[in-house]
């Protein structure tokens, strides 16, 4: 998102910029000089893996949930996070990149109406992808950090209310950054779907959309791999010398200090797809439909697509899960209760 103006048409997550001096063709020759230019052919096989990349998103991240939700076992305060941000990867594939490919493609012929139905959708899904990865550095911090009190502190049912809330506020927040365009949708030409933010909200998202949460995300992760590697030093001289641990069970330690490495690859993999994109997008007054700008956009959206092959990796329940659900075991009698981890 680009607090500052959000450009070409589509939905607020382009940054490209289709049409070139060269191309004269209109949209809608019929209504002359009001009419948008047709988008570019240049580089149309560029933006042909988009449809691959929407279809793998959709369904690794449908077994996600299907799994947590379904399988009573991993019915825990962190796969409910999990569950919360595949929500959100999925939206990604299911409304964000076929809209992208649309607007890349094709004139915009929906109307201003669903042009600004795009945009907030998209301003919507962003920002919660954004906010499940603070949710889960902040479980990973207090896991790591006050082990005794995670048990007690956080539970399934406070998790399920701090989702719940946090996509409420989103909601919110989004409907107030975006008013102007839901209010009084308009275009500069027939054919485009584009809007502005104002100054002001520009500054208000850059904060809110950006620098707080990487810098609690970041913030809290620094502090968690300082924790857990001096927890996994301690463990490993407890063992050497044969001491037993009085504050919490060695394999619980290892199962806290194993969640941490495995959502910090995805908490790494985000910062990495996430800070190139809108890095560019405030760099650039008017996008461009260059390589920076292709691969950033890539970059981003795929970044939805590799949570699922990180949980494919590191996580067996995810592989169970998927064989379970590919061979139509879940819908035998009482297969929400086997053992999935």
């Amino acid at each position: 998102m680009d607090s500052r103006e959000v450009s070409t048409e589509g939905c607020p997550g382009s940054i490209f910029s289709m049409f070139t001096d060269n191309e004269f063709d209109l949209c809608f020759p019929q209504l002359g000089n009001i009419s948008c230019r047709k988008p570019s052919t240049e580089g149309l096989l560029t933006y042909s893996l988009l449809p691959v990349i929407t279809i793998f998103t959709v369904l690794l991240n449908l077994i996600v949930i299907i799994s947590i939700s379904y399988f009573r076992q991993l019915h825990t305060p962190t796969n409910f996070l999990l569950l919360s941000l595949a929500v959100s990867d999925n939206l990604v594939g299911l409304l964000i990149i076929p809209g992208e490919f649309y607007r890349l493609t094709s004139c915009w012929s929906l109307g201003v109406h669903l042009c600004s139905f795009c945009i907030y959708t998209t301003y919507f899904v962003s920002s919660a992808a954004v906010y499940n990865m603070v949710m889960i550095s902040i479980d990973r911090y207090v896991a790591i950090c006050y082990p005794l009190h995670y048990n007690t502190k956080v539970t399934v049912k406070r998790i399920q209310c701090c989702v719940c809330l946090c996509w409420l506020l989103l909601l919110a927040y989004c409907g107030f950054i975006l008013s102007d365009v839901l209010i009084h949708p308009e275009s500069s030409c027939d054919g485009e779907c584009v809007f502005m933010l104002k100054y002001s909200k520009g500054l208000l998202d850059l904060l809110v959309a950006f620098i707080l949460p990487l810098s609690i995300i970041v913030t809290l992760y620094v502090r968690v791999f300082v924790v857990a590697v001096s927890q996994a030093r301690a463990m490993r001289s407890h063992v050497t010398h044969g001491k037993r641990q009085r504050s919490l069970p060695l394999g619980a330690r290892r199962s806290e200090l194993k969640a941490a490495t495995t959502l910090g690859v995805v908490v790494l993999v985000f910062l990495i797809c996430f800070c190139p994109y809108f890095a560019v997008s405030q760099v650039y007054d008017f996008f461009q439909n260059d390589l920076l700008t292709i691969y950033t956009v890539y970059l981003y959206y795929s970044n939805s697509l590799i949570n699922p092959l990180i949980y494919a990796f590191f996580y067996p329940w995810f592989r169970k899960g998927f064989k379970h659900i590919v061979t139509l075991r879940i819908l035998q009698p009482g297969s929400f209760e086997i053992n999935i981890l």
